[in-house]
Protein backbone atom coordinates (compact mmCIF):
# COMPACT_ATOMS: atom_id res chain seq x y z
CA UNK A 1 0.00 0.00 0.00
CA UNK A 2 1.39 3.20 -1.09
CA UNK A 3 1.67 6.39 1.26
CA UNK A 4 1.57 4.00 4.13
CA UNK A 5 4.88 4.00 6.77
CA UNK A 6 5.21 0.52 7.69
CA UNK A 7 7.47 2.40 10.63
CA UNK A 8 4.79 4.82 11.89
CA UNK A 9 1.74 1.84 11.62
CA UNK A 10 4.33 -0.38 13.49
CA UNK A 11 4.85 2.33 16.66
CA UNK A 12 0.91 3.23 16.21
CA UNK A 13 0.26 -0.66 16.55
CA UNK A 14 2.86 -1.34 19.47
CA UNK A 15 1.52 1.95 21.45
CA UNK A 16 -2.50 0.98 21.24
CA UNK A 17 -1.58 -2.83 22.52
CA UNK A 18 1.05 -2.08 25.05
CA UNK A 19 -1.13 1.08 26.82
CA UNK A 20 -4.01 -1.19 26.92
CA UNK A 21 -2.54 -4.11 27.94
CA UNK A 22 -1.29 -1.64 31.19
CA UNK A 23 -4.83 -0.85 31.96
CA UNK A 24 -5.14 -4.72 33.39
CA UNK A 25 -1.50 -5.05 34.96
CA UNK A 26 -1.64 -2.30 37.85
CA UNK A 27 -5.12 -3.51 38.79
CA UNK A 28 -3.84 -7.41 38.88
CA UNK A 29 -1.15 -6.50 40.92
CA UNK A 30 -2.74 -4.15 43.07
CA UNK A 31 -6.21 -6.40 43.63
CA UNK A 32 -4.23 -9.50 44.28
CA UNK A 33 -2.23 -8.13 47.37
CA UNK A 34 -5.55 -6.20 48.11
CA UNK A 35 -7.33 -9.81 48.26
CA UNK A 36 -4.62 -11.38 50.24
CA UNK A 37 -4.84 -8.91 52.99
CA UNK A 38 -8.34 -9.50 53.34
CA UNK A 39 -7.96 -13.38 53.30
CA UNK A 40 -5.71 -12.99 56.09
CA UNK A 41 -8.04 -10.70 57.90
CA UNK A 42 -10.49 -13.54 57.75
CA UNK A 43 -8.06 -16.19 58.65
CA UNK A 44 -6.78 -14.67 61.89
CA UNK A 45 -10.35 -13.19 62.84
CA UNK A 46 -12.59 -15.63 61.92
CA UNK A 47 -15.65 -12.89 60.94
CA UNK A 48 -17.02 -13.55 57.86
CA UNK A 49 -17.56 -10.39 56.37
CA UNK A 50 -14.10 -10.35 55.12
CA UNK A 51 -14.82 -13.91 53.87
CA UNK A 52 -17.33 -11.77 51.94
CA UNK A 53 -15.15 -9.26 51.37
CA UNK A 54 -12.57 -12.16 49.76
CA UNK A 55 -15.15 -13.60 47.60
CA UNK A 56 -16.40 -10.33 46.68
CA UNK A 57 -13.19 -8.57 45.42
CA UNK A 58 -11.77 -12.09 43.96
CA UNK A 59 -14.10 -12.58 41.43
CA UNK A 60 -13.37 -8.95 39.91
CA UNK A 61 -9.75 -9.47 40.43
CA UNK A 62 -10.22 -12.74 38.32
CA UNK A 63 -11.86 -11.20 35.51
CA UNK A 64 -9.32 -9.01 35.16
CA UNK A 65 -6.58 -11.08 35.71
CA UNK A 66 -7.61 -13.28 32.84
CA UNK A 67 -8.23 -9.57 30.62
CA UNK A 68 -4.48 -9.29 30.95
CA UNK A 69 -3.25 -12.62 30.03
CA UNK A 70 -5.31 -12.61 26.72
CA UNK A 71 -3.90 -9.15 25.91
CA UNK A 72 -0.45 -9.71 27.05
CA UNK A 73 0.01 -12.27 24.62
CA UNK A 74 -0.66 -9.84 21.89
CA UNK A 75 2.34 -8.04 23.22
CA UNK A 76 5.36 -10.92 22.30
CA UNK A 77 3.96 -11.80 18.90
CA UNK A 78 4.87 -8.10 17.70
CA UNK A 79 8.40 -8.41 18.26
CA UNK A 80 8.57 -11.07 15.28
CA UNK A 81 5.69 -9.47 13.61
CA UNK A 82 6.43 -5.58 13.24
CA UNK A 83 10.55 -5.20 15.16
CA UNK A 84 11.94 -8.43 13.40
CA UNK A 85 15.51 -6.13 13.63
CA UNK A 86 14.73 -5.08 16.44
CA UNK A 87 14.30 -8.99 17.90
CA UNK A 88 16.94 -9.75 15.92
CA UNK A 89 19.52 -7.18 17.77
CA UNK A 90 18.73 -7.49 21.44
CA UNK A 91 17.14 -10.58 21.56
CA UNK A 92 19.85 -12.55 23.39
CA UNK A 93 19.78 -10.11 26.02
CA UNK A 94 15.91 -8.57 25.89
CA UNK A 95 14.53 -12.42 25.66
CA UNK A 96 16.08 -13.54 28.70
CA UNK A 97 14.12 -12.00 31.37
CA UNK A 98 11.04 -12.45 29.18
CA UNK A 99 11.76 -15.94 29.19
CA UNK A 100 12.12 -16.28 32.79
CA UNK A 101 9.35 -14.11 33.20
CA UNK A 102 7.21 -16.69 31.18
CA UNK A 103 9.05 -19.94 32.94
CA UNK A 104 9.01 -18.74 36.63
CA UNK A 105 6.64 -16.07 37.60
CA UNK A 106 3.59 -16.45 35.37
CA UNK A 107 4.31 -19.70 36.05
CA UNK A 108 4.10 -19.20 39.69
CA UNK A 109 1.42 -17.27 39.85
CA UNK A 110 -1.04 -18.90 37.27
CA UNK A 111 -0.36 -22.52 39.51
CA UNK A 112 -1.14 -21.12 42.56
CA UNK A 113 -4.06 -18.81 41.65
CA UNK A 114 -5.89 -22.16 40.16
CA UNK A 115 -5.53 -23.60 43.58
CA UNK A 116 -6.88 -20.78 45.54
CA UNK A 117 -9.96 -21.04 43.18
CA UNK A 118 -10.31 -24.57 43.07
CA UNK A 119 -9.60 -25.10 46.75
CA UNK A 120 -12.09 -23.09 48.65
CA UNK A 121 -13.10 -25.93 51.05
CA UNK A 122 -10.89 -28.97 50.03
CA UNK A 123 -7.42 -27.36 51.24
CA UNK A 124 -6.51 -26.67 55.11
CA UNK A 125 -7.57 -22.78 55.46
CA UNK A 126 -3.45 -21.75 56.04
CA UNK A 127 -2.42 -23.45 52.66
CA UNK A 128 -5.28 -21.99 51.50
CA UNK A 129 -4.20 -18.58 52.18
CA UNK A 130 -0.47 -19.42 51.35
CA UNK A 131 -2.08 -19.96 47.56
CA UNK A 132 -2.97 -16.33 47.07
CA UNK A 133 -0.29 -14.80 48.55
CA UNK A 134 2.12 -16.78 46.11
CA UNK A 135 0.16 -15.91 43.54
CA UNK A 136 0.55 -11.96 44.60
CA UNK A 137 3.66 -12.44 45.11
CA UNK A 138 4.02 -14.32 41.28
CA UNK A 139 2.54 -11.06 39.57
CA UNK A 140 5.16 -9.12 41.65
CA UNK A 141 7.66 -10.45 40.12
CA UNK A 142 6.55 -11.08 36.81
CA UNK A 143 6.50 -7.81 36.77
CA UNK A 144 9.87 -7.77 37.96
CA UNK A 145 11.07 -9.68 34.60
CA UNK A 146 9.51 -7.45 32.34
CA UNK A 147 10.79 -4.26 33.68
CA UNK A 148 14.03 -5.58 33.71
CA UNK A 149 13.64 -6.28 29.86
CA UNK A 150 12.34 -2.74 29.60
CA UNK A 151 15.03 -1.26 31.42
CA UNK A 152 17.58 -2.84 29.10
CA UNK A 153 16.20 -0.48 26.68
CA UNK A 154 16.50 2.97 28.71
CA UNK A 155 19.91 1.44 30.44
CA UNK A 156 21.76 -1.03 28.12
CA UNK A 157 24.14 -2.98 30.31
CA UNK A 158 25.34 -6.92 30.62
CA UNK A 159 25.94 -7.50 27.00
CA UNK A 160 29.38 -7.12 24.24
CA UNK A 161 28.37 -6.22 20.41
CA UNK A 162 29.36 -8.50 18.13
CA UNK A 163 30.27 -6.22 15.82
CA UNK A 164 30.07 -8.57 12.36
CA UNK A 165 26.56 -10.17 13.35
CA UNK A 166 25.93 -6.38 14.17
CA UNK A 167 23.93 -8.43 17.21
CA UNK A 168 24.04 -7.47 21.37
CA UNK A 169 25.38 -10.90 23.00
CA UNK A 170 24.28 -11.03 26.75
CA UNK A 171 27.28 -11.48 29.12
CA UNK A 172 25.62 -10.84 32.46
CA UNK A 173 22.24 -11.81 32.99
CA UNK A 174 22.68 -10.53 36.82
CA UNK A 175 23.69 -6.97 35.34
CA UNK A 176 20.57 -7.14 33.13
CA UNK A 177 18.25 -7.83 36.27
CA UNK A 178 20.17 -5.79 38.68
CA UNK A 179 20.00 -2.37 36.37
CA UNK A 180 19.66 0.60 38.55
CA UNK A 181 16.58 1.53 35.82
CA UNK A 182 14.92 -1.44 36.90
CA UNK A 183 15.60 -0.99 40.60
CA UNK A 184 13.81 1.86 41.16
CA UNK A 185 11.19 1.29 37.93
CA UNK A 186 9.82 -2.01 40.02
CA UNK A 187 9.04 0.12 43.12
CA UNK A 188 7.67 2.69 41.16
CA UNK A 189 5.42 0.30 39.11
CA UNK A 190 4.17 -1.76 42.59
CA UNK A 191 3.22 1.57 44.26
CA UNK A 192 1.37 2.31 41.20
CA UNK A 193 -0.31 -0.85 41.00
CA UNK A 194 -1.39 -0.96 44.74
CA UNK A 195 -2.91 3.08 43.83
CA UNK A 196 -5.17 1.66 41.24
CA UNK A 197 -5.84 -1.49 43.19
CA UNK A 198 -7.12 0.83 45.96
CA UNK A 199 -8.96 3.58 43.87
CA UNK A 200 -10.54 0.70 41.97
CA UNK A 201 -11.44 -0.66 45.86
CA UNK A 202 -12.73 2.84 46.80
CA UNK A 203 -14.67 3.79 43.58
CA UNK A 204 -16.92 0.49 43.94
CA UNK A 205 -17.18 0.40 47.87
CA UNK A 206 -18.36 4.64 47.51
CA UNK A 207 -21.10 2.96 45.06
CA UNK A 208 -21.87 0.13 47.29
CA UNK A 209 -21.58 3.17 50.63
CA UNK A 210 -24.11 5.61 48.81
CA UNK A 211 -27.05 3.59 48.20
CA UNK A 212 -26.17 1.77 51.78
CA UNK A 213 -25.92 -1.61 51.20
CA UNK A 214 -23.61 -4.48 52.67
CA UNK A 215 -22.28 -1.69 54.83
CA UNK A 216 -20.48 -4.23 56.97
CA UNK A 217 -18.57 -5.81 54.05
CA UNK A 218 -17.64 -2.25 51.91
CA UNK A 219 -16.49 0.35 54.91
CA UNK A 220 -13.92 -1.58 55.71
CA UNK A 221 -12.90 -1.89 51.85
CA UNK A 222 -12.99 1.39 51.69
CA UNK A 223 -10.75 2.22 54.43
CA UNK A 224 -8.21 -0.60 53.82
CA UNK A 225 -8.18 0.83 50.30
CA UNK A 226 -7.85 4.23 51.61
CA UNK A 227 -5.19 3.10 53.39
CA UNK A 228 -3.68 1.35 50.68
CA UNK A 229 -3.55 4.29 47.91
CA UNK A 230 -2.20 7.12 50.55
CA UNK A 231 0.79 5.01 51.00
CA UNK A 232 1.22 4.24 47.86
CA UNK A 233 0.69 7.77 46.79
CA UNK A 234 3.46 8.32 49.30
CA UNK A 235 5.69 5.33 47.88
CA UNK A 236 5.12 7.11 44.18
CA UNK A 237 6.69 10.34 45.37
CA UNK A 238 9.49 9.24 46.85
CA UNK A 239 10.38 6.36 44.11
CA UNK A 240 9.33 9.26 41.66
CA UNK A 241 11.91 11.33 42.75
CA UNK A 242 14.72 9.07 43.11
CA UNK A 243 13.40 8.11 39.08
CA UNK A 244 13.73 11.51 38.13
CA UNK A 245 17.69 11.70 39.54
CA UNK A 246 18.19 8.13 38.16
CA UNK A 247 16.83 9.13 34.34
CA UNK A 248 18.85 12.70 34.97
CA UNK A 249 21.91 10.58 34.87
CA UNK A 250 21.07 8.06 32.59
CA UNK A 251 19.19 9.84 30.25
CA UNK A 252 19.27 13.47 30.68
CA UNK A 253 17.35 14.18 27.32
CA UNK A 254 14.47 12.95 28.67
CA UNK A 255 14.74 15.27 31.49
CA UNK A 256 15.10 18.18 29.97
CA UNK A 257 12.09 17.40 27.42
CA UNK A 258 9.90 16.59 30.79
CA UNK A 259 10.08 20.33 31.11
CA UNK A 260 10.48 21.73 27.75
CA UNK A 261 14.26 22.67 28.91
CA UNK A 262 15.50 24.25 25.54
CA UNK A 263 18.89 25.92 27.18
CA UNK A 264 21.09 24.47 29.72
CA UNK A 265 19.54 26.21 33.21
CA UNK A 266 21.40 26.33 37.20
CA UNK A 267 19.38 26.20 38.80
CA UNK A 268 16.58 25.09 36.95
CA UNK A 269 12.42 25.90 37.40
CA UNK A 270 9.80 23.37 36.90
CA UNK A 271 6.69 24.80 35.67
CA UNK A 272 3.29 23.67 36.49
CA UNK A 273 1.31 24.81 33.66
CA UNK A 274 2.41 26.76 30.53
CA UNK A 275 0.60 28.46 27.98
CA UNK A 276 2.17 28.79 24.54
CA UNK A 277 2.93 26.13 21.81
CA UNK A 278 2.37 22.74 22.91
CA UNK A 279 6.30 21.97 22.95
CA UNK A 280 6.70 24.90 25.59
CA UNK A 281 9.80 26.45 22.60
CA UNK A 282 7.54 29.69 22.17
CA UNK A 283 6.11 30.13 26.04
CA UNK A 284 3.17 33.13 26.81
CA UNK A 285 2.39 32.11 30.11
CA UNK A 286 3.73 29.72 32.81
CA UNK A 287 3.28 28.86 36.60
CA UNK A 288 6.96 27.97 37.61
CA UNK A 289 8.50 26.63 40.71
CA UNK A 290 12.06 27.99 41.47
CA UNK A 291 14.55 25.36 41.51
CA UNK A 292 12.41 22.54 41.81
CA UNK A 293 13.58 20.87 38.44
CA UNK A 294 17.54 21.30 40.08
CA UNK A 295 16.26 19.18 42.86
CA UNK A 296 14.18 16.95 40.99
CA UNK A 297 17.11 16.36 38.94
CA UNK A 298 19.99 16.37 41.12
CA UNK A 299 19.37 16.91 44.53
CA UNK A 300 20.36 20.11 44.75
CA UNK A 301 18.21 23.65 44.28
CA UNK A 302 21.33 24.68 42.59
CA UNK A 303 21.73 22.03 40.46
CA UNK A 304 22.56 22.14 36.56
CA UNK A 305 19.90 20.76 33.94
CA UNK A 306 21.12 20.23 30.36
CA UNK A 307 18.76 21.29 27.89
CA UNK A 308 17.74 20.16 24.97
CA UNK A 309 19.74 21.98 22.24
CA UNK A 310 22.69 21.65 24.09
CA UNK A 311 22.56 17.89 24.56
CA UNK A 312 21.17 17.44 21.20
CA UNK A 313 24.46 19.13 19.95
CA UNK A 314 25.76 16.72 22.51
CA UNK A 315 24.39 13.67 21.09
CA UNK A 316 25.41 14.56 16.97
CA UNK A 317 28.83 14.64 18.12
CA UNK A 318 28.75 11.45 19.76
CA UNK A 319 26.48 9.15 17.70
CA UNK A 320 26.06 10.96 14.08
CA UNK A 321 24.35 13.42 12.47
CA UNK A 322 20.71 13.56 13.30
CA UNK A 323 17.79 14.95 15.49
CA UNK A 324 18.20 13.22 18.92
CA UNK A 325 15.05 15.25 20.64
CA UNK A 326 11.85 13.23 21.02
CA UNK A 327 8.28 14.94 20.54
CA UNK A 328 8.58 17.38 23.16
CA UNK A 329 4.71 18.61 23.76
CA UNK A 330 4.01 14.78 24.40
CA UNK A 331 6.91 14.42 26.79
CA UNK A 332 5.90 17.55 28.56
CA UNK A 333 2.50 16.87 29.03
CA UNK A 334 2.35 13.08 29.79
CA UNK A 335 4.86 13.92 32.78
CA UNK A 336 2.66 16.43 34.04
CA UNK A 337 -0.31 14.55 33.21
CA UNK A 338 1.22 11.59 35.07
CA UNK A 339 1.63 13.61 38.32
CA UNK A 340 -1.39 15.51 38.33
CA UNK A 341 -3.56 12.10 37.76
CA UNK A 342 -1.81 10.10 40.77
CA UNK A 343 -1.21 12.59 42.95
CA UNK A 344 -5.24 13.81 42.96
CA UNK A 345 -6.12 10.16 43.39
CA UNK A 346 -4.09 10.00 46.60
CA UNK A 347 -5.75 13.65 47.76
CA UNK A 348 -9.01 12.33 47.28
CA UNK A 349 -8.10 8.75 49.11
CA UNK A 350 -6.33 11.22 52.12
CA UNK A 351 -9.43 13.09 52.18
CA UNK A 352 -11.23 9.80 52.44
CA UNK A 353 -9.53 8.88 55.80
CA UNK A 354 -10.37 11.79 57.30
CA UNK A 355 -14.29 11.39 56.33
CA UNK A 356 -14.32 8.08 57.91
CA UNK A 357 -12.27 8.83 60.95
CA UNK A 358 -13.08 6.87 64.28
CA UNK A 359 -16.22 5.34 62.38
CA UNK A 360 -17.72 8.22 61.10
CA UNK A 361 -19.79 7.85 57.86
CA UNK A 362 -20.12 10.86 55.34
CA UNK A 363 -23.66 12.17 56.09
CA UNK A 364 -23.60 13.40 52.33
CA UNK A 365 -23.47 11.97 48.72
CA UNK A 366 -20.08 14.50 48.01
CA UNK A 367 -17.20 12.44 48.91
CA UNK A 368 -19.03 9.13 47.54
CA UNK A 369 -19.11 10.91 44.51
CA UNK A 370 -15.82 12.32 44.41
CA UNK A 371 -14.85 9.12 45.00
CA UNK A 372 -16.60 6.91 42.49
CA UNK A 373 -15.73 9.60 39.80
CA UNK A 374 -12.19 9.13 41.16
CA UNK A 375 -11.93 5.16 39.32
CA UNK A 376 -10.18 6.76 36.07
CA UNK A 377 -7.55 8.44 37.63
CA UNK A 378 -4.91 5.98 38.71
CA UNK A 379 -5.44 4.36 34.67
CA UNK A 380 -4.66 7.49 33.00
CA UNK A 381 -1.89 8.45 35.51
CA UNK A 382 -0.67 4.87 34.44
CA UNK A 383 -1.64 5.44 30.63
CA UNK A 384 0.59 8.74 30.05
CA UNK A 385 3.40 7.37 32.40
CA UNK A 386 4.12 4.45 30.09
CA UNK A 387 3.56 7.40 27.29
CA UNK A 388 6.00 9.30 28.36
CA UNK A 389 9.12 6.40 29.64
CA UNK A 390 8.67 5.16 26.18
CA UNK A 391 8.58 8.46 24.22
CA UNK A 392 10.79 10.38 25.84
CA UNK A 393 13.82 7.56 24.98
CA UNK A 394 12.83 8.34 21.41
CA UNK A 395 14.53 8.36 18.49
CA UNK A 396 15.90 5.39 20.21
CA UNK A 397 14.77 1.89 20.67
CA UNK A 398 17.92 0.70 22.67
CA UNK A 399 19.07 4.03 24.30
CA UNK A 400 22.02 4.82 22.28
CA UNK A 401 22.57 1.38 20.35
CA UNK A 402 19.73 0.90 18.15
CA UNK A 403 17.56 3.68 16.81
CA UNK A 404 13.52 3.04 16.58
CA UNK A 405 13.75 3.13 12.46
CA UNK A 406 16.49 0.73 12.38
CA UNK A 407 14.14 -2.18 14.43
CA UNK A 408 11.21 -2.22 12.07
CA UNK A 409 10.74 -5.29 10.37
CA UNK A 410 11.99 -4.71 6.62
CA UNK A 411 9.77 -7.39 5.12
CA UNK A 412 6.74 -6.20 6.44
CA UNK A 413 4.54 -3.51 4.30
CA UNK A 414 2.49 -0.74 5.52
CA UNK A 415 -0.46 -2.51 4.44
CA UNK A 416 0.57 -5.41 6.73
CA UNK A 417 1.05 -3.55 9.06
CA UNK A 418 -2.23 -1.39 8.61
CA UNK A 419 -4.62 -4.55 8.33
CA UNK A 420 -3.14 -6.32 11.73
CA UNK A 421 -3.33 -2.54 13.88
CA UNK A 422 -6.83 -2.29 12.60
CA UNK A 423 -7.60 -6.35 13.63
CA UNK A 424 -6.02 -5.82 16.76
CA UNK A 425 -7.49 -2.43 17.30
CA UNK A 426 -11.22 -3.88 17.10
CA UNK A 427 -10.87 -7.03 18.95
CA UNK A 428 -8.98 -5.12 21.54
CA UNK A 429 -12.20 -2.80 21.41
CA UNK A 430 -14.53 -5.76 21.46
CA UNK A 431 -12.58 -6.93 24.46
CA UNK A 432 -12.73 -3.73 26.71
CA UNK A 433 -17.02 -3.83 26.34
CA UNK A 434 -16.64 -7.40 27.23
CA UNK A 435 -14.16 -6.48 30.24
CA UNK A 436 -16.52 -3.85 31.29
CA UNK A 437 -19.76 -5.64 31.18
CA UNK A 438 -18.10 -8.59 33.04
CA UNK A 439 -16.64 -5.88 35.72
CA UNK A 440 -20.25 -3.65 35.83
CA UNK A 441 -22.66 -7.25 36.15
CA UNK A 442 -20.22 -8.97 38.79
CA UNK A 443 -19.75 -6.02 40.77
CA UNK A 444 -23.34 -5.29 40.57
CA UNK A 445 -24.18 -8.46 41.99
CA UNK A 446 -22.48 -7.59 45.29
CA UNK A 447 -21.32 -10.07 47.69
CA UNK A 448 -22.35 -13.34 48.49
CA UNK A 449 -24.45 -13.70 51.53
CA UNK A 450 -22.65 -14.44 54.27
CA UNK A 451 -24.61 -18.32 54.59
CA UNK A 452 -23.23 -18.92 50.95
CA UNK A 453 -20.03 -17.34 51.75
CA UNK A 454 -19.23 -20.11 54.03
CA UNK A 455 -19.88 -22.48 51.77
CA UNK A 456 -16.83 -24.84 49.88
CA UNK A 457 -17.54 -23.00 46.51
CA UNK A 458 -15.06 -21.77 43.59
CA UNK A 459 -14.33 -17.76 44.25
CA UNK A 460 -16.59 -17.48 41.39
CA UNK A 461 -19.08 -19.92 41.55
CA UNK A 462 -22.29 -17.88 43.16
Amino acid sequence: MKGVNPLTLARWQFGITTVYHFLFVPLTIGLSLLVAIMQTAWYRTGQPRYLRMTKFWGKLFLINFAMGVVTGIVQEFQFGMNWSDYSRFVGDVFGAPLAMEALLAFFLESTFLGLWIFGWGKLPKGVHLATIWCASIGTAISAYFILAANSFMQHPVGYTIDAEKHRAVLTDIWAVLGNTTTLIAFPHTIFASILTGGVFVVAVSAWYLRKGRDVDVYRPSMRLALVATVVAGLGLAISGDIDGKVMTTQQPMKMAAAEALYHTSKPAPFSLFTIGSLNGHDEVFSIKVPRALSFLATGTFTGEVKGIDDLNRQYQQTYGPGDYRPMIAVTYWSFRLMIGFGLLAALIAALGLWVLRKGRSPTGRRFYTAALWSLPLPFLANSVGWIFTEMGRQPWLVFGKLKTEAGVSPSVSGGEVLTSLIVLTALYGVLAVVDAVLMVRYARVGPPAEQAATEPEPVFAY
